[in-house]
């Protein structure tokens, strides 16, 4: 048994910067299933999106927040969120991280970059690799806390509620952790969790993101009791890197930001027969016409070319992107950039309040894994680590102003009727079969009856895999495929619920768009999908 004032499970930007906050108060543990800097906010090239400009305002940024949300994003929480995104960036430079600054004048003036979706320029960055520069920093800072511990190599099994415990209120009171180097699970009590664990894209067969994302804390928190919003809106960016051995490789929104043009094999371009806004476009248009222009044509790919900006202008603004090119033989100050579409951001999430509470007391929701009404059925680029601090913020605030719930004796975890597995192999092969089903049948264009057979897929899936948990110990890898799943059928049951065509959720037998926008809300106690306001 341990015990913490607060446990943050992951340790991409929103547990970290939750972490920092706390633990001038708390005792804190964050616990990340690799190591801290293993996760989906190390992998951010773009940067963070705040009205710095001087032609710039809140209100554009608020504007063009809505108008990516495509009608559900929730007005009070986006001018909130571009109302402190100064105070994030000046949070970030205060704490060391290192912006890139303009070099053409004497004034100290961050650089602001743009991207597709976006009137202005007011993307604060550190070249290509802000993500990477943001973690380092906050990183060194966390392990030299003395009120921070980390456990690293460490998986939430599932979080101990009131339910589980047999008590009248569903209360959060801790979790279940696996240590994955001695396959041991740890009882570990908590006066508060945040959920920080990231994304949904291992859940497809093609994804920027890193392996750890799989879902691990909309389902945890699911089970626990959770509501659960907008799962359908899985955002696919349009350009990922297109090589065998180019895994999860994304090339930046920044890169069409700056000029950057989509072209056919023979060089022409074909974004301006889709929008008048051509590769500035958001990116579910952007990603919608790529995948038109490949299925039409049998392409395997197609071209982002920006080599007409010269080889200074590229190496200096996009020297990651640059280098990891050149690693596969791709010289992009000479040859055009070959890139897919690929699963990138879930937009739905554990449904929060403005503070990040969940449904269940005492749990908290933030970054990815939550929905808080910002991204709508689109995110804007580069308002997912704005998004992270400033809702960090508000779980710190709402956590130092609460009262710790009662104690209760917490049960150890039971083993004492399993046995170990005799078939791994079976884990593996239902992961695949789950990524490839997703992605053919609930990927960038869906209908009904593609959704109805994914759905039908995910049923025997689950038998299969509760039966499995039922009866072995548990594993790192079981537990990430018993996540996949329900995150899995939580997007096909919210994608069928959906009967129009918005945002990032395209529907061929649905193309039309309804009257009124309503988010997408599944309730754990029933089947009954609820299409309502926000919390």
């Amino acid at each position: 048994m341990q015990h913490f004032d607060v446990v943050i499970i992951g340790s991409g930007l929103a547990g970290l910067t939750s972490a920092l906050n706390l633990a001038e108060h708390k005792n804190v543990a964050i616990v990340t299933k690799r190591l801290l800097m293993d996760g989906s906010s190390s992998w951010a090239q773009g940067g963070i999106a705040a009205a710095l400009g001087e032609n710039d305002s809140i209100e554009s940024h608020v504007h063009d927040t809505l108008v990516a949300g495509a009608g559900l994003s929730d007005l009070a929480i986006a001018q909130r969120v571009a109302r402190q995104a100064p105070k994030a960036i000046e949070w970030l430079i205060k704490n060391g991280v290192v912006f890139d600054m303009e070099s053409d004048t004497a004034d100290t003036m961050l650089h602001l970059t743009r991207e597709g979706g976006h009137s202005q320029r007011r993307i604060v960055h550190s070249a290509d690799a802000t993500g990477e520069a943001i973690q380092q920093v906050l990183t060194k800072k966390v392990l030299g806390h003395p009120n921070i511990e980390v456990l690293e190599h460490h998986i939430a099994v599932d979080l101990i509620t009131g339910n589980k415990l047999g008590l009248p209120e569903n209360r959060c009171y801790g979790v279940y952790l696996l240590n994955n180097k001695t396959n041991q699970v740890i009882t570990c009590r908590a006066d508060h969790t945040i959920l920080a664990t990231g994304g949904t894209g291992k859940v497809y067969l093609y994804t920027t993101n890193p392996d750890v994302s799989t879902g691990d804390g909309i389902a945890i928190g699911w089970r626990a009791g959770c509501d659960v919003a907008n799962m359908e809106f899985i955002q696919f960016h349009p350009t990922c890197l297109y090589h065998p051995h180019a895994k999860s490789f994304l090339i930046s929104e920044a890169v069409r930001g700056e000029g950057g043009l989509l072209q056919l094999p023979d060089g022409q371009r074909f974004m301006l027969w889709h929008d008048k806004r051509g590769e500035l476009a958001p990116r579910d248009i952007v990603a919608r016409a790529i995948d038109f222009e490949m299925k039409k044509r049998g392409l395997d790919c197609v071209y982002l070319d920006i080599s007409h900006k010269g080889p200074d202008f590229i190496k200096k603004h996009f020297p990651t992107i640059y280098s990891r090119c050149l690693a596969f033989g791709i010289d992009i100050t000479n040859t055009p950039i070959p890139v897919v579409p690929a699963a990138h951001y879930s937009c739905g999430g554990l449904l929060t309040d403005h503070d990040a509470r969940t449904n269940v007391p005492n749990l908290y929701a933030v970054g990815e894994v939550a929905c808080t009404g910002l991204h709508g059925a689109n995110r804007l680029a580069s308002n997912s680590l704005l998004e992270c601090i400033v809702f960090a913020f508000a779980a710190t605030e709402a956590i130092l102003s609460s009262v710790s719930p009662p104690c209760y004796p917490l049960p150890p975890w039971d083993e004492s009727r399993v046995t170990d597995a005799d078939e791994e192999i079976v884990i593996a092969h239902n992961w695949e079969e789950l990524r490839r089903f997703m992605w053919d049948y609930v990927g960038i264009v869906r209908t009904t009856k593609r959704l109805t057979r994914a759905m039908h897929r995910i049923a025997l899936l689950r038998e299969e895999i509760d039966e499995f948990y039922s009866n072995y110990r548990i594993s790192h890898d079981l537990l990430e495929l018993r996540n996949l799943v329900v995150t899995a059928d939580l997007i096909i049951r919210s994608a069928l619920a959906r009967k129009e065509s918005r945002g990032l959720h395209y529907s061929r037998d649905y193309p039309r768009l309804l009257p009124n926008a309503l988010p997408t809300i599944l309730h754990p106690q029933s089947d009954m999908v609820q299409h309502s306001g926000f919390v």
